[in-house]
This record gives structure tokens, sequence and C-alpha cells, in this order.
């Protein structure tokens, strides 16, 4: 510890706890603005009352024997437009009803034999033409039900 003893209080030692604390008893009387009357407010010009201290009860609401009434809502339908592409999907089978995941398999769709044709056009008509059968790259997608067997989508790939 310092040997210093703080430096004294500026002011009077009785007013050394009064300031900026609460008076003894708590209560902080409302603030006064001079030349209005004890409430605070200024005095009411126009007609218009002076303003009421606390709120007025709540209006417009009835007796107990107030009538009541349901009102039923209709709300839309929501549709969910499924998308299928070269990947398993998630769905319902419109067929059996099932949750499943679709089985999917490859066959030649138009894409295949534009992209053979343009081949034989460029040249590639030995036998080179005949690879995008063989890729599933360039083939539609069939997905199927595993439940039922049943063909639930069909993916172009034109």
């Amino acid at each position: 510890m310092s040997e210093n003893a703080p430096p004294p209080y500026p002011g009077n030692p009785e007013d050394k706890g009064n300031q900026g604390y609460p008076p003894p008893g708590g209560y902080y009387p409302p603030p006064q603005q001079p030349g209005y009357p004890p409430g605070g407010y200024p005095p009411p010009q126009g007609g218009y009352p002076p303003p009421q201290a606390g709120y007025p009860p709540p209006g417009g609401y009835q007796s107990s024997q107030a009538n009541t009434s349901t009102i039923v809502v209709a709300q839309p339908t929501v549709t969910l437009v499924q998308t299928f592409n070269a990947v398993p999907v998630r769905c319902s089978c419109p067929h059996c009803r099932a949750d499943i995941v679709t089985a999917t398999r490859y066959e030649t769709g138009t894409f295949t034999w534009i992209i053979c044709v343009i081949l034989c056009v460029v040249g590639c008509w030995l036998g080179c033409c005949l690879i995008p059968f063989c890729m599933d790259g360039c083939q539609d997608v069939i997905h199927t039900c595993p439940n039922c067997q049943q063909q639930v989508a069909r993916w172009n790939r034109m």
C-alpha cells in the first residue's frame, strides 16, 4: 500500500455522500419545469383536457355475454415438384405409395443418336461413332420403384 492518502474531497464535507445518489428515503420527486403546475404538464390549450395519470380502461369490449363466432380459413394445397436427374431420388412411388429411393438404369435416347451422327460426320465412322452407346453420360436415365418395379420417371439428356 502507498503511504500517501487520497486527496481530500472537494467541497463541503456534509455534501460528500449526497451528490449523485438517491435521497435518504429513496424517493425522487418529479422534476418541475418553471412556469408549469405541480403535475409537470403545461396548462391545457385549445380545449384539450390535461392528461390523466395511468391508463384509461380498455374501450370497445363487451361484457361476458359477447357473441362468439368461429372462422375457418382454408389453407392452399402445397404441391412439391420432384426433379429427377442422373442420380437416384428419394420420393413416394405413385403406384404403390411407398417411400422409396429410386433405382436407375440407362437407355439409349435421342442425345445418344445425335452424338453418334455428329461423330460420323466428323470422320469417326469406322466404330468410334458407337462410343456414345457405351457411355452412361450420353444415355437417358429411367427411374424405377425397387418395391413394385414400375417406372416412376424418365430423365432425357436433351
